[in-house]
């Protein structure tokens, strides 16, 4: 089978990406991928093999399903065949009821397969501060919940060849813990001390604990941010579990002029090549991936070219199928594809893709002051060098105070959003920025500020927003269509960014449908092209 990969050509110092020319591949044959190898938000990964077989696990915190688990035979194309979970109901703000979870969540999963099982283990940045354990006999699931343990901050799961589990864990210092042998909670009387200690060297960011053994030795990848230095991945390495303990910095590098590349995991493959999955902070996009080859010399990972992620990484192709993080979709199926999220817990009784076939229905379920207050946004990710999304959207059944439409999703956002007031509707370019109740995730303000407004007089509009993520950019526009041919951009370009301090993801696409006076209307949506790096004729569109 003959199928096209989209190769990407990156100038080192970040300032343009351009598409070359495809080229027809076979499964088999070598292939060049140029990083990152996933240019959108991917962070905190956990990798596996199984066989022949790489599985990935990564954050996403607020959103639902959350933890996607993703499977790729070759370790460049992937693809998401499950989730761990539908839903989590520690406490009403995972449903937007009383506060809300934003930036918490599911955090940093660990990933491992085990006497013939798969397991997981991640802890919730958010009250309780509990871990959840889970298992599946396939990766394409279903998982079950076996355990919920004490809150083990960015931790790796680990068996050792003796069959015993430990967790390392913890931000600073980092910590190990046993656990029963059945997973069932921590053993009582089982190892428990701080088995790395940060020095004058290491003080600062310190956290994101990988674990491996390699020829009878153990290895942590741990992130570090020295006080006055760059980011950075060490690796620690012992030849006892509990140590003591050496470290050496593995990777340091701003790779393409973005923020420096640091916290992953290392990975082999069956042909006994060794690979570093390492995420990259490029701003507004988010956490990106990069994958790099990486050797051992004197008992130590060497990542990419001496510490720095290549440019080219050659690899063999095993896969039909590339990766498709974001995708088109005519809503024509009876179930969502796992592309989408929803923004915290979904009313269920307010969607439907039966009612309407070929159409997303977002009913109005309750009141919202704003998109984040909003219950039943869905989103998919952004992605670089630069992309566009699409929606047709069916206006018809809205109701008065109602406010539909799609953005550029963040802690700060661009939208374009369809109010319904006296029967009229009007589409208003507006930038908002969520801020929070001190020390909490309870909302206190959105600061909304209006660029430019049109009245429609139909019931079906585009709506379309670029985005442009190479280097120095982080910019989006944002265009309407009452006709889906005849495009007119509305308000100014956008400055996107990554907010650290409110949502903590990079920007997404969504599409939102709220009630400011009486739930009970409705919007459909026909529905969602996507583009990424367009060709000229669409960039043309977008300006």
């Amino acid at each position: 089978m003959k199928f096209k990969i989209p190769v990407w050509s990156l100038a080192l110092l970040g300032a343009l990406s351009m598409p070359l020319s495809a080229e027809e591949l076979k499964v088999g044959e070598m292939a060049t991928m140029i990083n990152p190898m996933m240019w959108a938000d991917v962070p905190d990964p956990d990798v596996i093999r199984v066989g022949d077989d790489f599985y990935m696990v990564t954050t996403t915190m607020h959103l639902m399903p959350g933890c996607p688990v993703m499977h790729s035979k070759d370790l460049v194309n992937w693809e998401t065949v499950s989730y761990m979970f539908d839903k989590l109901t520690d406490t009403p703000n995972y449903d937007l009821d009383g506060g809300t979870v934003y930036g918490k969540g599911q955090w940093a999963t660990s990933l491992r397969y085990h006497d013939g099982r798969f397991v997981a283990l991640f802890s919730p940045n958010d009250e309780p501060y509990k871990s959840y354990i889970y298992e599946a006999e396939k990766a394409e699931g279903p998982w079950k919940l076996i355990c919920r343990a004490p809150h083990f901050h960015d931790s790796s799961l680990f068996f050792d060849d003796d069959g015993k589990a430990y967790v390392f864990y913890g931000s600073g210092d980092i910590k190990l813990r046993e656990l029963n042998p059945d997973l069932s909670g921590v053993k009582e009387g089982g190892v428990n001390m701080t088995v790395i200690r940060t020095n004058d060297d290491t003080a600062g960011l310190h956290e994101g604990s990988r674990v491996i053994k390699h020829n009878g030795k153990y290895y942590v990848m741990i992130i570090n941010w020295p006080k006055n230095g760059p980011r950075r991945q060490l690796c620690y390495r012992a030849d006892k579990i509990t140590g003591p303990y050496e470290y050496k910095v593995v990777l340091e590098d701003n790779f393409a002029g973005f923020p420096y590349v640091a916290q992953g995991t290392l990975v082999d493959d069956s042909d006994g090549n060794w690979w570093g999955v390492i995420f990259q902070d490029r701003n507004a996009v988010g956490r990106v991936l990069t994958l790099s080859p990486c050797k051992w010399e004197n008992g130590w990972p060497v990542i990419g070219n001496n510490g720095k992620v290549p440019l080219h990484v050659d690899y063999k192709c095993r896969s039909a199928k590339p990766t498709e993080l974001v995708k088109s979709d005519d809503f024509s199926g009876k179930t969502l594809g796992y592309h989408w999220e929803w923004n915290h817990n979904p009313d269920d009784s307010a969607w439907s893709l039966a009612e309407r076939p070929g159409y997303l229905r977002l009913k109005t379920s309750r009141m919202a002051a704003n998109i984040y207050e909003a219950v039943n946004t869905i989103s998919q990710r952004m992605e670089g060098p630069s992309c566009d999304g699409t929606v047709c959207l069916d206006l018809s059944k809205m109701k008065d105070g109602d406010v539909a439409g799609f953005g550029a999703f963040n802690g700060h956002s661009t939208l374009l959003s369809i109010s319904k007031e006296g029967g009229r509707k009007t589409l208003r370019k507006h930038n908002t920025v969520v801020n929070f109740k001190e020390g909490s995730k309870v909302i206190d303000n959105v600061e909304d500020e209006a660029e430019e407004t049109v009245a429609l007089k139909s019931n079906k509009v585009y709506l379309r927003i670029c985005a442009d993520f190479r280097l120095g950019r982080d910019t989006a526009t944002c265009h309407y269509s009452t006709d889906g041919k005849s495009w007119k951009q509305l308000g100014k370009e956008y400055k996107m960014r990554y907010d650290y301090r409110r949502l903590f993801m990079g920007q997404r696409f969504a599409v939102y449908n709220y009630a400011t006076k009486t739930p009970g209307g409705y919007i459909d949506v026909d529905s969602f092209e996507y583009n990424r790096a367009p060709d000229e004729a669409a960039r043309t569109a977008c300006r």
